[in-house]
């Protein structure tokens, strides 16, 4: 049995270029039309597709933007949020910051250009 070697992720939205446009931003893909693309190409192709309806509910699926690994405390705590100040330039909203609760750390939920739930973590 042959094993997956690439993943593609896809989203659903109004305006697939500008969406593109802001992805390749945070991420710091290629953009490429409805599509970004890893320049090293080790992380996922996101791509994205027009569709008549908006989003009406929190996503059953979620990226999450890893800007504090390794980091714990006041220090992961700085990190996530000098990212979130350049999402927020490009577009996204800050929704709500989860502090560490002895589990997990701290991350900060976020919504792109069109509504769409993502971590900062």
């Amino acid at each position: 049995m042959a094993s997956v070697r690439q993943v593609q992720v896809t989203f659903d939205c109004a305006e697939p270029e500008r969406v593109a446009r802001f992805w390749s931003e945070v991420l710091g893909y290629e953009y490429q039309g409805s599509a970004c693309v890893d320049p090293s190409g080790v992380g996922p192709r996101l791509y994205f597709q027009r569709v008549p309806e908006g989003k009406v509910v929190k996503n059953r699926v979620h990226l999450d933007v890893r800007v504090g690994t390794g980091l714990v405390g006041e220090e992961r705590l700085a990190a996530l949020e000098a990212e979130c100040a350049r999402l927020v330039a490009l577009g996204a909203v800050r929704v709500r910051l989860l502090r560490a609760d002895g589990v997990n750390e701290s991350c900060l939920v976020m919504q792109d250009i069109e509504g769409n739930e993502f971590c900062l973590d």
